[in-house]
C-alpha cells in the first residue's frame, strides 16, 4: 500500500500515539487504588470479588481485539478509534452511576470493548505512515510515553479517590478518552485511503483462524503468551489487595507500584540489547526459568514464616520480576506467533491478541479469587503457569535460521 504522508510533526504524532496506546494502561492501573473502597461499598461480604474489576475490563478488551483489526481495514482507522472512544465513555459513565458490583463489572467489559479500538487501530496508523527502522523508532518513542502511565496512574487514581471518592476515577476516564479522541479527531487525518479498504467478513476471519490453528508454532506460541498474560493479569488484579490486606500498606501502594513500573521497563531495554544475539526463543526460555526460580524461592520464603518487613520487600522484588518477565517475553512471543503469517498480518495480530487475552482472563480469575490474605496462592498459581509455559517451549523447536532473517 502506498504510504500516506504524515500530517503532524513527529513529536506531536509520537505524543498522540503514546496517549492513545496508554488508554489500556490508564484504565487498569488507575483503578488499582480504588479496589478496597469499591469492595467495602459494593461487596463487603466478599472483598476478593472487587479484583474482577480488572479482569472484566481485560475480558472486554480481548473480545473487542478480535474484531477491531478487520473493522479498521474496512472502515478506516479513525472511525474505529473514535467509535471505540464512544463505547469506552459509555462504559465509564455506567460504572460511575452503578449501584452494584455486577453493574460495574458489566460497565468494565463495555469499557474494554471500547479500548480495543485504540489498542489495535493506533498500531495500524503507525504502520500506515511508517515502515522499517523508522517505524521501529517511532514505536520506541511512543512506547516511552506509554511506559510512564503505569508509573503515575495509581498516584493519579489515589489523588482522585482522596478528592472525590472512587467514582471520580470513571469521570477521569471520560476526560482522558475525550482528550485523546478530540486530539486525534481534530489533528490526525485518516491514514487508510478508501481504495485500500477491504470488506469485513466473518468468513475471512474464520478461514484465517483455521489456517493459524493448523500451524504448531502459532498455536504453541498463543498458549505460552496466554500463560504469560495470565501471570501478569493475576498479579495486577491482586497487587493492591496484597499491599492492603497482607502488609497494611495501602497508603504507600501508588508509590511502590510506580517505582516497580519504572524499574520493570528495564526488561524491555534488556530484551532489545540481547534478542538479536541470542534469539527470541532463548530469551523466553531464560526468562521463564528465572521466573520459576524466583517464584519458587518466594513461596519458600512465605512458607518459612519470614517476618512482615522482609516478606514485604521479597514481595516487591517478586512482582518486579513478573513485570520484567512481561517485558522480556511478550514482544518476542508476538513476533514468534506472527513469523509464519506475513500474508495474514492484520488478522493474525487481532486473533493472537484476542485469544491470548481472553484465555489469560480465564487463568487469572481463579488465581486471583484464591487470594486468602497472603501472596502464597497467587505465587503457587504463577509458578504453575511458568512451569507449563516452559514445558510448552519444547514444542517450538529452535528456529535460529528463521529468527535471524
Amino acid at each position: 500500500m502506498a504510504k500516506s504522508r504524515p500530517a503532524l510533526s513527529l513529536p506531536e504524532f509520537i505524543a498522540l500515539m503514546g496517549m492513545t496506546f496508554a488508554t489500556v494502561a490508564f484504565s487498569i492501573d488507575a483503578m488499582l487504588p480504588a479496589m478496597s473502597a469499591i469492595a467495602a461499598e459494593l461487596t463487603p461480604g466478599a472483598p476478593n470479588r472487587a479484583q474482577l474489576i480488572i479482569t472484566s475490563f481485560v475480558l472486554g478488551m480481548g473480545i473487542g481485539t478480535l474484531f477491531t483489526g478487520p473493522l479498521s481495514d474496512t472502515f478506516g482507522r479513525k472511525p474505529v478509534i473514535l467509535g471505540g472512544a464512544v463505547v469506552y465513555i459509555a462504559g465509564a459513565m455506567l460504572a460511575w452511576a452503578a449501584e452494584s458490583l455486577e453493574t460495574v463489572l458489566l460497565a468494565r467489559v463495555l469499557q474494554g470493548l471500547g479500548a480495543a479500538g485504540p489498542r489495535i487501530a493506533a498500531l495500524a496508523i503507525v504502520r500506515d505512515l511508517y515502515s522499517g527502522r523508522i517505524m521501529a523508532r517511532v514505536m520506541s518513542f511512543a512506547m516511552m510515553v506509554f511506559a510512564l502511565v503505569p508509573a503515575i496512574a495509581p498516584m493519579i487514581g489515589a489523588g482522585i479517590i482522596a478528592l472525590t471518592g472512587w467514582r471520580g476515577i470513571f469521570l477521569a476516564f471520560v476526560l482522558f478518552a475525550l482528550t485523546a479522541a478530540g486530539w486525534l479527531g481534530l489533528r490526525q487525518p485518516e491514514t487508510l485511503p478508501p481504495g485500500y479498504r477491504r470488506p469485513f467478513s466473518l468468513s475471512a476471519i474464520g478461514s484465517g483462524l483455521s489456517e493459524m490453528l493448523r500451524l504448531r508454532q502459532v498455536t504453541v506460541t498463543i498458549l505460552i503468551l496466554t500463560l504469560v498474560f495470565g501471570m501478569l493479569f493475576a498479579t495486577l488484579s491482586t497487587v493492591q489487595m496484597v499491599f492492603d490486606r497482607s502488609f497494611d500498606a495501602a497508603a504507600s501502594f501508588p508509590y511502590w507500584f510506580g517505582a516497580v513500573a519504572l524499574v520493570s521497563a528495564l526488561g524491555s531495554l534488556l530484551n532489545a540489547r540481547i534478542v538479536v544475539r541470542v534469539g527470541m526463543r532463548q530469551v523466553v526460555r531464560w526468562s521463564l526459568l528465572g521466573e520459576i526460580a524466583l517464584t519458587g524461592l518466594f513461596a519458600v520464603v512465605i512458607l518459612a514464616g519470614v517476618e512482615d518487613g522482609a516478606l514485604f520487600y521479597a514481595y516487591v522484588v517478586w512482582i518486579l520480576s513478573i513485570f520484567m518477565l512481561a517485558g522480556l517475553t511478550i514482544g518476542n512471543l508476538n513476533a514468534l506467533g506472527m513469523e509464519p503469517l506475513g500474508h495474514l498480518a492484520g488478522l493474525a495480530a487481532s486473533v493472537i491478541g484476542s485469544v491470548s487475552t481472553v484465555g489469560a482472563v480465564l487463568i487469572a480469575v481463579p488465581i486471583g479469587l484464591a487470594f486468602d490474605g497472603t501472596p502464597l496462592p497467587v505465587a503457587v498459581g504463577i509458578l504453575i503457569c511458568a512451569a507449563v509455559a516452559l514445558l510448552l517451549m519444547r514444542f517450538l523447536g529452535e528456529g535460529e535460521i528463521a529468527e535471524a532473517r
